[in-house]
């Protein structure tokens, strides 16, 4: 200890003495030297640097002694390794496996001194290898691991400060990078199978690239075996360009012979043909075998391939050989296989696991099927992928070499030296097949700037950084997808700390926020980590069946926790080597659950490091439904551009940016097959498979899809419920659908065009559900002003809804767009301007246009006797009630006379005369034009008393001077709808029941309650009696007026006959009151009327008598029984119809009953030849078919129905002779051409057709008689066609019969 009063050290003597420290302690002391200003500073700093140098010397005192073992290669080219080393910065150290150069050049530097600055850092790909290594330079320096030999990996730290050389993962010493970024411990760094190009082994190269001019002390060598050495030396050139010098150490390796047996033979033919690889692996094996002894080792692409040549092996080669597989999914005691002794021949199936990564034993043969699974990242569906690819000519080169580690060997590659040679000579490293996330994350954490300007050995594709950086923005780490600029979030920050992928550290980040750590970590370790359940070739079922008990329907994630709970509870109960048996015989790797237990507890570590307290259980029974909730949105977070969405009812899902998938069939889930998943992992083998998988829901990945969501909106819309403009949105992640078809309020998205909306719909048209006073106001003066236009028939008038929407939008404020904030606005607007939103009628009519409309010409009633009718306008051209409407009680309906409402209100006659004129016939119309113009000259004369408009109307022409125009040359159905009152029905309430231009047709449909309103009131149906007499029925009376709500309705009294005999009814109309008298007076009339079926057909010749007995209706019989009804009816009609009065119904019994047995004789002496002429016709036509037969079926049911007498009437069937023999005319003239008959029948069946539509179109039934008319024009028409000399008893044509129907 330096005395109080010794002098202080000079400042300058105290950085000349800082050489003999470490790299890092010197810096330390630079930086207290340079801000000490005291001398009291300078005596503290003096004595602790006493003190450093001391513990260094004697760090370096007990470094042991290098020696070298003889038998490695690497041993003779010991002093000029030292050499390049001592000479150069950087030094490329090339040399097979087994030159020994692992181990023995950390000895190099330590002999060198480089111990003495700091420590000689030696990374390696494996944590296996640096352990491995690290205890075989301790053993042969003779001390202790831990000592001045260390290790560090991530779960195990073997490092003191005694520590010369430290051993470490690739991982470790970037992990150290964050804390000691010019890697100041270090004096020396080796980078150990740098050939095998890592994404870590790439990002130490580029950095230690940048790093070296800032630090020219430090020391790198890289080693590599012989795969392109020239290349470390470019990269690593000095500033002149000159490459970093290269030496290299041989192997102990022995020649090996390659032969090439392409999978291919020749047919006698001459002819080359594929061969199955397992026939070629067979083949090749043979031949090897017969090379001598010795094991063989056999490359393949996967495991399948592995497990499909075994079996083809076995069959063939019997049991003297020894088939072992060797891939990574295997357990570590069925990978030891390979290593433990054996009798007899053995052969290894591996995949490239035996390329490099571990040396087999005792193989002297190679067979190399030059196929292996590369894993790539795709740009497109931003999945890694497996697929199985050529090797390059490096790999193939190191397989064939496995073959020459103990004696010569021979290698079979099973492709032609051509595909070789064509191959490429290296395999990409993993920067240009992988997603660079993690290396961008690091190097924004580091601030060491622009990817695209880092030194990489082999500079990514730009696709790989965007699409790394796209990773980055979509875990929210950084703030945007900028390669130049990447800038880290406090999420980013946090992923960064932490030692696990990105996307697993974006769960914890998540999980930590949701409360729900500590599961969530114990499932991002398991995911981490190679799954600890192990499935033996042999006893797969056993395995599966014990693993199923962890297994979880909804989500694979769960599984792990019920497996860790499990494992947990075992390790309470068990001793160690207790848990280590019962692991085994569950098919547990031991090894990989004391892995994942590490992992946890490193990431527990690291969380704590961060400030977060470990929050939620591990514990599955625990753990509420609301907790595996927050579990798996926070898995979610790091697995957004994972998820998939099932296709339909199958099995597929569609995946993230159009990819397909499916889930793995090992899935605990892929039974369920929910709608939407989340997978840990997914893997393009033989298609694109979804691992570790566990249903989720939309919402979930709406909430945590954030700024990576598309939302996409439909048309906007009004809803009078919610009082604003609504849409209908559509969510997308990365092309999937998350939410359909939601809907959603406009304001937040569009509140322009939300406020639009919300004046034009809520306040313009009045689409709200709201009292506010100014609306209701509004509202009436809108009708008001509405109306006006109705009656001037004209649009322009009011003001339309773009000029109230101004009205409204200089009145409302602009953040008003919705119902909600009006209110609230108006609600203290309207105490300071109540009236601010009311209209007045001048400002919504146009006062030239609105003064034309007077009450005279346009009234609001319509007189009636005492009564008056309330009016209507409508101008809505093409509608049923456009126009005027009058509104009629339904029970006046019956009584109420339509001519006077052809006059319609004064205002519209000028436009109903205009019409009428208008419609005349082109001749007469030349007369009166312009049309207009006489209109109104008539108009001046003609008045309503004048009769109709077409006669008052025509009366006035002619007084103008018009002559020749009667009022039937009018046609009043041309006139438009306008001109036409509509008649509304209304009911006690005063609302409109029923509507019709047509006066008749409305009663028609209302008959039935004016008939109930009629009946109720007029006293309804008489008692009944027996009979009709004066006493009891008395005078049937045309009309009776009776009150019906306060109006003078007119009934109409008729006759009906009842089961008890006859009994008198008020109808509302006068036509059914006459039809259903007419209908009475012929039941009472049959009653009296009989005749005899002999004495009608008494003296008929034979040949008739047996037509009539097999009239086709019923006989002789029926056919007297219809000329008994038929008589009857025509005699009344024929003696002046029904009679009123019990007297005249008695002397008009009288008179029927004398002379209907004698006119019923006579229409059956009348309608007997034409029964001999039906009879042949129907017996010529018998057993035929097509379709002229057809035709004549039906024409002959026309014109003989059941009833024909009744039906048709003796007038038409007096002709019914004549057509049944053009018939027979039809059927001769046929068989000669039948291609014309075809003809004339399709001209008959399109004029039926017409007839048919157009009677329907005006609901008339086929005995209307118009429509009978014209049906019977028809078979004069058959007649004129098919046998044109019989005559017809009209002029008919084709022309004549479609102007009839046009006519109906």
């Amino acid at each position: 200890m330096t005395d109080a009063t010794s002098p202080a050290p000079d400042k300058a003597e105290l950085y000349d003495r800082l050489g003999g420290l470490t790299i890092s302690e010197e810096r330390r002391f630079r930086r207290r030297l340079k801000k000490a200003r005291r001398p009291q500073a300078l005596a503290a700093i003096g004595e602790d640097l006493e003190a450093a140098l001391a513990a260094n010397e004697a760090r370096v005192a007990a470094l042991p002694k290098v020696s070298y073992p003889e038998d490695l290669p690497v041993a003779e080219h010991a002093d000029d390794l030292k050499e390049a080393i001592a000479d150069n910065q950087v030094v490329i150290v090339a040399g097979e496996t087994g030159s020994g150069k692992t181990t023995q050049l950390p000895k190099m530097l330590l002999e060198l001194g480089l111990a003495r600055r700091g420590i000689i850092g030696h990374t390696q790909p494996r944590r296996i290898a640096a352990r491995s290594v690290a205890e075989r330079i301790a053993s042969e320096l003779g001390t202790e691991v831990g000592s001045a030999v260390g290790y560090a990996i991530r779960f195990d730290d073997k490092v003191s400060d005694s520590t010369a050389i430290k051993l470490m993962t690739d991982g470790i010493l970037l992990a150290e990078m964050q804390r000691d970024r010019r890697l100041e411990r270090y004096s020396a760094i080796i980078i150990d199978e740098a050939h095998e190009r890592s994404l870590n082994i790439d990002f130490l190269l580029g950095y230690l690239k940048r790093l070296l001019p800032e630090r020219p002390d430090l020391k790198v060598i890289i080693t590599s075996a012989t795969i392109d050495p020239e290349g470390f030396a470019r990269h690593f050139a000095d500033s002149d360009g000159e490459p970093a010098p290269v030496v290299e150490v041989s192997g102990r390796t022995y020649p090996v012979e390659v032969r090439y047996r392409p999978l291919e033979a020749e047919e006698p033919s001459g002819r080359l043909v594929q061969v199955e690889q397992q026939d070629g692996v067979l083949a090749a094996v043979k031949e090897l075998m017969a090379e001598g002894k010795g094991d063989i080792l056999c490359f393949f692409a996967s495991e399948r391939e592995i497990r499909e040549t075994m079996d083809h092996l076995s069959k063939k080669l019997g049991r003297g050989v020894e088939l072992v597989p060797l891939f990574g999914r295997l357990s570590n005691q069925e990978q030891h296989r390979v290593f433990s002794p054996h009798s007899g021949r053995r052969i290894v199936l591996a995949t490239n696991i035996a390329e490099t990564s571990l040396t087999v034993p005792g193989i002297h043969y190679v067979v190399d099927t030059g196929t292996a699974r590369i894993s790539r990242y795709s740009t497109r569906t931003k999945v890694q992928r497996l697929p199985i690819e050529p090797v390059s000519q490096a790999s193939a080169n190191q397989r064939s070499g496995r073959s020459g580690r103990i004696a010569p060997g021979v290698a079979i590659r099973l492709y032609s030296e051509e595909d070789f040679d064509s191959r490429p000579k290296f395999t990409d490293p993993e920067i240009r097949r992988t997603n660079l996330a993690s290396v961008i994350l690091q190097m924004a954490l580091l601030l060491l700037g622009d990817i695209r300007g880092f030194p990489f050995v082999d500079p990514p594709e730009a696709r790989a950084i965007k699409d790394g950086l796209t990773l980055l923005t979509e875990l929210g780490a950084i703030t945007a997808p900028d390669a130049a600029d990447v800038r880290l979030t406090g999420v980013g920050r946090d992923i960064a700390r932490l030692p696990v992928d990105p996307k697993m550290a974006r769960m914890l980040v998540e999980a930590h926020r949701r409360l729900v750590l500590e599961p969530v970590t114990v499932i991002v370790a398991a995911l981490s980590i190679q799954d600890i359940r192990e499935r033996p070739l042999e006893q797969q079922a056993r395995a599966d069946q014990l693993h199923a008990r962890f297994k979880n329907t909804a989500s694979d994630f769960l599984s792990y926790l019920g497996l860790w709970d499990y494992l947990a509870e075992q390790r309470k109960n068990r001793s160690g080597n207790g848990l280590k048996r019962m692991m085994k015989e569950e098919f547990l790797h031991y090894v990989r659950y004391r892995e994942w237990r590490d992992l946890v507890r490193q990431l527990r570590g690291a969380t704590r490091d961060l400030g977060w307290e470990g929050t939620g259980t591990a514990d599955n029974d625990g753990r509420r439904d609301a907790d595996r909730d927050a579990i798996h949105q926070s898995l979610l977070s790091g697995l957004l551009p994972q998820i998939a969405v099932r296709d339909g009812n199958s099995k597929d899902y569609q995946g993230a940016r159009g990819s397909k998938l499916r889930i793995f069939p090992g899935s605990g889930v892929a039974k369920k097959t929910p709608e939407m998943i989340m997978a840990a992992e997914l893997v393009d083998t033989s298609r694109l498979w979804a691992r570790e998988v566990a249903a989720i829901r939309p919402q979930w990945v709406e909430e945590l899809g954030g700024e990576l969501l598309k939302r996409h909106f439909g048309e906007a819309f009004w809803s009078r419920k919610r009082g604003q403009a609504m849409v209908h949105m559509s969510i997308t992640l990365y092309g999937l659908t998350i939410v359909a078809d939601r809907t959603v309020s406009l304001h937040p998205h569009d509140p322009e065009l939300a406020r639009d909306m919300f004046l034009r719909h809520a306040l313009v048209s009045g689409d709200w559900d709201a009292h506010h006073e100014f609306l209701s106001h509004n509202r009436r003066l809108l009708e008001e002003a509405a109306d006006v236009e109705d009656k001037a028939r004209r649009r322009g008038i009011v003001a339309d809804e773009d000029a109230l929407f101004e009205f409204y939008d200089r009145r409302v404020p602009a953040s008003v767009t919705r119902a909600s904030e009006f209110d609230k606005w108006w609600k203290k607007e309207r105490k300071n301007n109540p009236g601010l939103l009311d209209f007045s009628l001048d400002e919504l009519l146009d006062s030239d246009e609105a003064g034309a409309v007077t009450a005279a010409d346009f009234p609001d009633a319509w007189p009636v006797g005492d009564r008056r009718l309330a009016l209507s306008y409508s101008f809505e051209p093409g509608t049923a009630t456009d126009g005027v409407a009058v509104e009629v009680p339904v029970p006046m309906l019956a009584s109420l006379d339509p001519a006077p409402f052809r006059w319609l209100v004064p205002g519209l006659r000028e436009e109903l005369f205009t019409e009428l004129i208008r419609s005349l016939p082109k001749g007469l119309r030349r007369g009166v034009v312009p049309a207009p113009d006489f209109a109104a000259r008539a108009l001046e004369i003609a008045t309503p008393d004048d009769g109709s408009p077409e006669e008052a109307l025509a009366a006035a022409l002619k007084r103008l001077g018009a002559a020749g125009i009667g009022a039937s040359d009018f046609r009043p159905e041309k006139l438009p709808a306008h001109l036409k009152m509509t008649f509304s029905a209304v009911n006690k309430k005063g609302r409109v029941v029923d509507s019709d231009k047509d006066l008749a047709a409305l009663k028609d449909r209302q008959s039935g309650q004016i008939t109930r309103s009629v009946s109720r009131l007029a006293g309804g149906e008489e008692a009944n009696a027996k009979e009709w007499t004066n006493d009891t029925l008395g005078e049937i009376k045309e009309e009776v007026t009776t009150r019906v709500d306060g109006h003078d309705i007119a009934g109409y009294p008729t006759l009906l006959v009842t089961e008890k005999g006859v009994a008198r009814k008020v109808m509302p109309t006068r036509r059914e009151a006459e039809a259903r008298l007419t209908a009475s007076t012929l039941t009472l009339l049959l009653r009296d009327v009989t005749v005899k079926t002999p004495q009608l057909v008494k003296g008929l010749p034979l040949q008739q008598r047996v037509a009539v007995d097999n009239y086709p209706h019923g006989g002789a019989d029926a056919l007297a029984e219809d000329a008994r009804v038929a008589a009857t009816r025509d005699l009344l009609n024929a003696l002046g119809g029904p009679e009123r009065t019990p007297a005249g119904f008695e002397k008009l019994k009288a008179e029927v009953r004398g002379r209907a047995p004698g006119e019923a004789r006579k229409m059956i002496v009348a309608l007997a030849p034409a029964l001999v002429a039906y009879d042949r016709v129907s017996r010529e036509i018998s057993g035929r078919s097509g379709e002229a037969i057809d035709d004549i079926k039906a024409q002959l049911e026309f014109l003989l129905p059941t009833n024909a007498l009744v039906v048709h009437g003796i007038e038409r069937l007096k002709h019914l002779p004549r057509y049944l023999q053009a018939i027979e005319v039809r059927l001769g003239d046929m068989r000669l051409d039948p291609d014309r008959d075809l003809d004339r029948q399709d001209e008959v069946q399109a004029l039926e057709d017409e007839l048919a539509a157009a009677a329907k179109k005006k609901k008339l039934g086929p005995r209307n008689p118009k429509v009978a008319a014209i049906a019977w024009q028809l078979q004069e028409l058959r007649v004129s066609l098919f046998a044109q000399r019989l005559g017809t008893a009209q002029t008919v044509s084709v022309q004549r019969v479609r102007k009839a129907i046009g006519k109906l």
